[in-house]
């Protein structure tokens, strides 16, 4: 693939209200937060963020409500690189909601109102169906209806579209998605969920890996947090390690990971490279608070790379 690769991404919109609290609350107890922000969020919108300021072509397959922050988000994701053409508004809906706890250590907490998320329906993929069959690949996650996830994968495949699917929030698949997709990239919970194999070792995710690899799937990429990546292409295995920094907050580090590894896939880089790539995407994001305020710019990408070399 090259540089004129065309990207579709297909996901959730949430504006994100975040609490930073020393400790999460216990069932009656309050706690007094330190901290309280309104930042863009939602995995599909993160994702495409990601991929629009890391120098992707890019067009965005999503729903807002009708209200004013369905409005400004639709703004704001035009000036990252993003057509969103494919963005319609919802009347009478609310902008999907996330409301985010973080504790003193960086971990979260997050409950979701879906809002106008909902609306992106089979009906609606397929009236924006020639974005999908327009592109070289198509991204998507699990906070949309999944029969809409499968119906954008069922598209995909019959166009020679790739299909990238990072199954997060964690639930069980129908083998006949996993049988469309051609890259998955789930963290150690959802691989165990999707497998039954519980990942604690890279040993475990060579055998989580494995059975994804039996459902269809060409290549896995299981993340282990702060131990990198797994990387598994036909059973051929191998972690590549991420980078270390200081963390602020591991909000929308794997959304950005997913959108700068695909992008750099787009642009011809190998496996192995695209990889690294995505690593230090998401290295930049954690040092940062917040959803897309945390996103990396492509040349910020490029440099902490050559700062590594």
């Amino acid at each position: 693939m090259s540089k004129n690769a065309k990207l579709a991404v297909l996901g959730s919109i949430n504006a994100d209200h975040i609490l930073n609290l020393t400790h999460f609350p216990r069932p009656g107890e309050t706690v007094i937060g330190k901290q309280y922000q309104v930042a863009f969020g939602g995995k599909g919108a993160n994702q495409a963020v990601a991929a629009g300021r890391a120098g992707a072509d890019i067009a965005f397959i999503a729903c807002v409500g009708g209200d004013d922050i369905g409005e400004r988000i639709r703004r704001q994701l035009t000036l990252d690189n993003i057509d969103v053409a494919p963005v319609e508004c919802i009347e009478n809906e609310s902008t999907g909601v996330a409301m985010i706890f973080v504790n003193g250590e960086g971990e979260n907490n997050i409950g979701i109102y879906a809002g106008a998320n909902a609306s992106l329906t089979p009906t609606y993929v397929e009236r924006h169906q020639s974005v999908i069959v327009q592109a070289d690949a198509l991204l998507m996650q699990l906070e949309s209806p999944l029969e809409s996830v499968l119906a954008a994968a069922t598209i995909a495949s019959q166009h020679q579209t790739q299909v990238i699917l990072n199954p997060a929030p964690a639930t069980t698949l129908s083998d006949e998605l996993l049988a469309l997709i051609d890259i998955i990239t789930p963290n150690e919970t959802e691989a165990e969920i999707l497998t039954g194999v519980a990942v604690n070792s890279d040993e475990d995710a060579a055998r989580a890996a494995e059975a994804l690899h039996a459902k269809g799937i060409k290549t896995v990429l299981i993340t282990l947090g702060r131990r990198g990546v797994w990387l598994s292409e036909q059973n051929n295995g191998q972690r590549i390690a991420g980078f270390s920094v200081k963390a602020v907050d591991t909000i929308a580090a794997g959304d950005t990971f997913n959108g700068a590894f695909i992008t750099a896939r787009l642009e011809g880089k190998t496996m192995h490279d695209a990889v690294r790539f995505a690593h230090a995407a998401a290295a930049i994001a954690v040092t940062r608070p917040g959803a897309q305020p945390s996103v990396p710019w492509r040349p910020e990408i490029d440099d902490f790379l050559q700062q590594q070399d």
